[in-house]
């Protein structure tokens, strides 16, 4: 490991750090560049997550994508924990905490708000940043491609009727635009430019300039990710230090439930059988969320400044270093696994 993935908890604190004394210091250019949006998308923040996912593309090798196929316990895993458990144990988890556990401590609105936000952000899987925390893991770049597109095109059905449901909310207006810019912005272009990337170093049979290539892409993968953090905490800044109290009510339900679905998804991968680079990213798909689109739809069904809105937003901030944890975990603990199957 290099210097930046052995210190990287270290860096992504001095992040946090960071973005929330510059937030506090800068709050007006903080606002600027949070209202650089298309469709509840910030261009930003875009732009970081394309540099942080575009030397990942490069990896993946689409002659070993048919190989997939061999092995679907894998997409069945993914499939499962996202659509069949991950949200319906958030609302578990925020009717108990909100409703029980925290009634004394919080207004019944501003709960069911909290609950909703919740909500929201269990019935929105990761699309971005599982590729990041699957290298982070070592896992097959190829078949992380297709469990995120396949957890894509189950969300354009399932978004909606999932999230009515549990809301109790008769018609779900899905944002189809936050929907389909992410997907391009996050998967679908830096994809393509990973595709001609490693097509125009494949014609001259260079393995050796790929590499180096990868090489050299490497370190601007992890700044990507640590500028990405900086300015989520930066967008926070007034709120992380306004309403302490508040965010750690709603961070405690929404860290057990991302531990408490890392450790179903875990034990069910030991239990299948899967290699160490397939259970990985199985695992940490549906542990982590595809928090623009869940902003978006409580920013529209509730409003910029209602509970839901934040609860989403305390998702965004918590998941980062949740998500580190629960790859030191897994890179710990590899040899429970059978060896990753060869590409």
């Amino acid at each position: 490991m290099g210097i930046f993935e052995r210190y990287l908890s270290v860096w992504v604190g001095l992040s946090i750090f960071l973005g929330v004394v510059l937030g506090l210091w800068f709050p007006d250019a903080f606002q600027l560049i949070a209202h650089l949006e298309v469709a509840h998308v910030n261009i930003v923040v875009a732009v970081f997550i394309w540099v942080m996912i575009y030397p990942m593309m490069v990896q993946i090798d689409f002659s070993a994508i048919k190989d997939v196929g061999k092995n679907p316990k894998g997409l069945v895993l993914t499939v499962v924990v996202n659509w069949l458990i991950k949200p319906f144990t958030m609302a578990a988890l925020g009717w108990l905490f909100f409703n029980l556990l925290f009634a004394d401590l919080v207004d019944p609105a501003s709960a069911q708000e909290y609950i909703a936000g919740m909500i929201l952000l269990g019935v929105a899987p990761c699309t971005a940043m599982v590729f990041v925390w699957s290298q982070l893991t070592k896992g097959d770049p190829n078949y992380t491609l297709v469990q995120v597109s396949v957890n894509d095109v189950i969300m354009i059905f399932a978004f909606a009727p999932i999230s009515a449901f549990l809301l109790g909310v008769s018609d779900i207006q899905v944002p189809w635009e936050t929907l389909l810019i992410s997907v391009v912005l996050y998967v679908l272009l830096p994809l393509v430019a990973g595709i001609i990337t490693r097509n125009i170093l494949n014609r001259g049979s260079n393995d050796e300039a790929l590499s180096v290539l990868l090489s050299t892409l490497k370190p601007w993968s992890m700044i990507g990710l640590l500028a990405t953090v900086v300015l989520l905490f930066g967008f926070q800044a007034n709120t992380i230090v306004s309403e302490p109290e508040t965010i750690a009510l709603i961070a405690i339900p929404l860290m057990i439930q991302t531990y408490g679905i890392f450790l179903i998804a875990y034990i069910a991968a030991k239990w299948m059988k899967l290699p160490h680079n397939i259970a990985a990213p199985a695992c940490l798909i549906g542990t982590s969320n595809f928090f623009e689109l869940a902003v978006a739809v409580a920013i529209s069904l509730f409003g910029l400044h209602s509970g839901a809105a934040l609860a989403t937003v305390v998702g965004v901030l918590v998941e980062v270093p949740v998500m580190l944890s629960l790859v030191y975990m897994i890179n710990r603990t590899h040899h429970w696994f059978s060896p990753n199957q060869s590409n």
